[in-house]
């Protein structure tokens, strides 16, 4: 058995995001695009508050992305 059998798989990273509630779809649209790299969750629909769970890796690819959907709509971190 080898180190690498003996590893512990990674985490998927948590980032939070206020949105505009009526553009859920669309953030999960975008992502569902990039097969298997983050899974978008409603935390509350009512305030717009998502959860992305960002595979392992995937963390600057989230962050490009994200950056780009904010040219149209209003996304914003939260800690």
């Amino acid at each position: 058995m080898t180190n690498s059998q003996n590893e512990q798989p990674r985490a998927c990273t948590k980032k939070y995001f206020r949105i505009d509630r009526r553009e859920i779809h669309f953030l999960r649209f975008i992502l569902e695009g990039y097969d298997g790299l983050a899974v978008v969750r409603t935390v509350d629909p009512r305030e717009g508050l998502v959860v992305l769970h960002v595979s392992p890796g995937g963390e600057r690819e989230v962050a490009e992305i994200v950056a780009d959907v904010q040219r149209e709509i209003k996304i914003e971190p939260v800690s």
